[in-house]
């Protein structure tokens, strides 16, 4: 199983896509909140170079946005 963080804030539309997307596919993941956690936004800006949301990082692979077409190829959803 893939281990899959994604990094959001409340008001991001593309955060709840990316979380619909990943209960559509019963994929597990761990949400870190950058609005409120100032360690996990040091940590996201740190893996992506950005200060962006989303951040995904699957198995240590970082995708910046809602990447559907990357983030299928990452999990083997077809």
């Amino acid at each position: 199983m893939a281990k899959v963080t994604i990094y959001t804030t409340p008001t991001c539309v593309y955060c709840k896509a990316a979380k619909a997307f990943f209960a559509e596919n019963n994929v597990a993941y761990e949400e870190k909140d950058v609005a409120k956690d100032a360690a996990a936004r040091d940590e996201m800006v740190k893996k992506s170079g950005m200060l962006a949301v989303p951040v995904i990082d699957v198995n240590g692979n970082v995708i910046v946005g809602f990447d559907k077409p990357k983030l299928s190829q990452l999990l083997g959803i077809k």
